[in-house]
Formats: C-alpha cells, structure tokens, sequence
C-alpha cells in the first residue's frame, strides 16, 4: 500500500491539490459581494430606461391625442432586483491501483458548477378611474401656475398653456367639439404681462386673510413704460384702477373689480394644445383621419413660437432626441431643436404637478416578472 501512495504522490503531488484548492477559492472570492457591485450599473440602467419610456409614453399621448384617441398614462410604481448566486465544488482522486510491482493507475477529479440569476420584477400602475380624473381632467392648480411664473418661467409662456381664461378673456380651446379661437385681448394680455414681467413690475405671493391662505398679484410699475403697460392690463381685465393688489380667485369671471378669476386648464387641455402643433401627413387630413388647423389659429399663433414641433415620415429617423410609431409612420422631435426640447421637458415637469395618488381603493397594479 505504501507503494501506491508513493506512486500517487509522483504522479499528482501535494502542491498540485494545492493549487486547485487555491484556484477554487478565488472563484468563490471573485463572486463574493455581488450586490455592490450591481448598483452603478443597475441604477443608471434602470434610471436610463425609465426616463425613455416616460418620455416616448408622452409624445406618444400627445399623438394620439392629435388623432382623437384616448391617451393612456402606465406609471411604474416599482423596481425589485433579485439575485441570486450557486456555487459548487467538488475535489477527488479515482482510479485502481496495486502493491508491489503491478501496474498503477490514479487519476484527480475536479468539478466547479454554478448558477447565476438576475429576476427583475417591475409593477406597472395604469393611471384610470380616480386617479385619471385628478391627474388629466382637473384644473391645473392656480398656485402650481402662479409658482411656474415666480420660479422665473416667462408669464406669457405659463399663461398661454395652463390659463384657459383671466376675467373673462378666453385662450384658444384646441378640442375638436369645444374648439374656440383665443380672444385677441388674450394675447395682447400675454403680451403686455411679459414686458411687465421682464420690468420686475409684477409679483406673485401667498399671504394669509382671515385665517386662510389667499394667492394675489402685486401689480408694482417702476417707470413710466411700466406703469402704461400695468394701466392697459388692468383695463383689459376690468380691474380698480385704484389698486395695485389683487387675489387670484379660481373661476372664468370676476365677481368684482377687486380680483382677478383665473381657470386653469386641465393636463388634457395642455396635451390637446401640444398637439395642435404636431405635423400629420395629408393623406391622414385629406381621408378625415384627422383635423387641420384652422386659419384663424395659424395667424393668432403665428405671433408667438410654435409650443412644439413635431415631425412626422414614413422611415424612422436618425437623429431624433425621442420618436414614436403610430399608425405606419414616425413622429419624432429633432435632437437639434433646443424649443422643441425644452418645452417637452416642460410638459413632463407640469404633469408632475397634478395629484397623481387616490384615496380609498388602490388601483390595479400590474407586476411582471420579466425573465
């Protein structure tokens, strides 16, 4: 016997088992601590994709609502990553062997086996019922508004996509059943509040009458080219020549000469006016697929920058910040047109300002494992 041990040591030393052993433990180290290592990759990915498919899910709503589809908002409520790591190892030594002079045989084994699983599980949260009422169809807030304009947004830019109306004085209604040009006042109006503005003649603020919270605006003209601008809005609006501070009351019309009614327009509205300026193929007018714009609107905008242009072809582009397909063609915003851009990113930051939670019963969450 002691022969065959002699003979299984020529054959596979002591520093070979060694070695193996040595070799099996820094796989096991080298897969050690997998969890750390996957969050700069995971997070940037998963941040990455996220933001895609947000944006790609608002052109694409802002398409359909062109068209007269219904627009239909996923939330993704959550993202859980599991791993999970098996590892196995296995060290031996086989084969016949005899005493003396007979003939000799061993042979090691050596077996590493291993498992690796990534399961990512991603919740899916369709905006419907409640919740969409919120989100879609009720008034933009007048204090997200007024927050928009002190933020430093230009007052003209926030006013001509969130105000539907100031004392009376109507912006343009883009629905296909409620479709109504602006009042030229209102524009004018947006006019003269963005002179104002760049002034510094004009200050919006929250204070506290009556032991509740009151949003007014704080006409304060400089110079003479102020004061001529404030006069001429508050002749447009019908307001006391008298006063320089008005509360923002929600409403189309003032009940007085001592505030200003503002109404907000709903984040369908908003879409809707987004989507008055979509580029659509003929073909798609010319068969009623969908409506054109009306004179009239093309010459009252024409005063201002389009809110959004958005291109349409046949063949998907190259160059595009973010493109959609519907209904066998492309729409897409250039990645060079900087308006185009901003006011995208805009539209995306304004439908964060709407409630997007309900109270009572949750809605229907989808959760899907994706491996």
């Amino acid at each position: 016997m002691s022969v065959a041990k002699d003979r299984a040591a020529k054959i596979w030393p002591k520093g070979a088992a060694v070695t193996a052993m040595i070799l099996v433990a820094a796989h096991f180290a080298g897969c050690a601590g997998i969890g750390p290592k996957t969050i700069a990759r995971d997070r940037f990915d998963y941040v990455s994709a996220i933001s895609e498919s947000w944006k790609r899910q608002t052109l694409l709503n802002l398409v359909k609502t062109r068209y007269l589809d219904a627009p239909v908002f996923m939330d993704i409520g959550s993202v859980i990553n599991q791993y999970s790591v098996e590892q196995e190892v296995g060290l031996g030594l086989s084969g016949e062997f005899y005493q003396r002079d007979e003939p000799f045989f061993i042979s090691p084994e050596v077996g590493v086996r291993g498992r690796y699983t990534d399961r990512p599980t991603i919740t899916y949260t369709p905006l419907m019922g409640e919740a969409y009422a919120r989100s879609v169809l009720r008034p933009i807030p007048r204090a997200a508004i007024l927050l928009l304009v002190e933020a430093g947004y230009p007052i003209d830019y926030v006013f001509r996509i969130c105000v539907q109306a100031v004392n009376g004085l109507e912006n343009r209604r883009t629905g296909r059943l409620t479709h109504r040009s602006a009042d030229p006042e209102f524009y004018e109006l947006l006019i003269l509040l963005r002179r104002i503005q760049n002034m510094e003649a004009i200050v919006m603020r929250a204070k506290s009458v009556d032991a509740k919270e009151t949003l007014t605006v704080l006409f304060r003209p400089r110079n003479e080219a102020a004061t001529a601008d404030v006069e001429r809005v508050m002749g447009l609006l019908g307001l006391d020549p008298e006063l320089r501070e008005f509360p923002v009351v929600a409403g189309s019309f003032a009940t007085n000469d001592r505030e200003i009614a503002m109404l907000g327009r709903s984040m369908l509205q908003v879409f809707s006016a987004y989507a008055s300026h979509i580029d659509v193929p003929e073909s798609d007018i010319s068969d009623g697929r969908v409506a054109g714009a009306t004179p009239q609107d093309v010459e009252n905008e024409a005063r201002f920058s389009p809110l959004i242009q958005v291109h349409t072809g046949t063949s998907k582009p190259e160059d595009a910040f973010v493109v959609v397909p519907y209904h066998e063609h492309w729409f897409w915003i250039d990645d060079r047109d900087i308006h185009s851009k901003s006011t995208f990113f805009f539209l995306m930051i304004l439908f964060s300002f709407t409630e997007r939670g309900v109270s009572g019963q949750a809605a229907p969450i989808l959760t899907v494992p994706t491996n």
